[in-house]
């Protein structure tokens, strides 16, 4: 009887196989642009009309749009290099990051709901955000910027996938 453990496999995973459409670097853009704009408005419209606080206010305020400046100016082209995902007949998997990376995975017997999301800048952008939610206290995997046609299918793909699965969705 051998009552050595057995030793995991070496190989690293491969990353996903997917990109995310590059529509998504416009909308991360404008997405970060507005982020931008309401840190300075936020800080400068009160610095205005407060003369006492003006000097605290501004301060505030451009640290705080040096903070988000590069996700406005940077963050886009990054994540566009960075996310992936892809879907196979056992798990979702996905990437994100651009300053620290992880990796998620959901296993299809451990689904238990699948949605595609679309704001308003979505919308203008043709894309939509999938999220597949299991019962992991760790969150969803949310795979972002995808062409809104994809994301349909990959709801449908996915629902029908998990249905056919043998599991207990915890």
């Amino acid at each position: 009887m051998d009552l050595e453990p057995r030793q995991p496999p070496t190989t690293a995973p491969r990353p996903p196989a997917h990109h995310v459409d590059p529509r998504a670097k416009r909308y991360w853009l404008v997405s970060g642009a507005a982020q931008l704009a309401a840190v300075v408005l936020a800080a400068g419209l009160p610095a205005v009309w407060w003369d006492a606080g003006r000097p605290w206010l501004l301060a505030v305020g451009g640290a705080l749009a040096l903070v988000t400046l590069p996700r406005a100016a940077v963050a886009p082209w990054l994540r566009l290099r960075v996310h992936r995902w892809e879907a196979t007949d056992t798990a979702v998997y996905s990437r994100t990051g651009w300053l620290t990376r992880e990796w998620r995975i959901a296993p299809l017997n451990r689904v238990q709901t699948v949605e595609v999301r679309r704001n308003a800048l979505h919308r203008a952008f043709g894309l939509a955000a999938v999220s597949v939610t299991t019962g992991s206290a760790q969150g969803a995997v949310v795979i972002q910027g995808l062409d809104a046609t994809v994301a349909e299918q990959l709801t449908e793909t996915l629902t029908d996938a998990v249905a056919r699965t043998q599991g207990d969705a915890t």
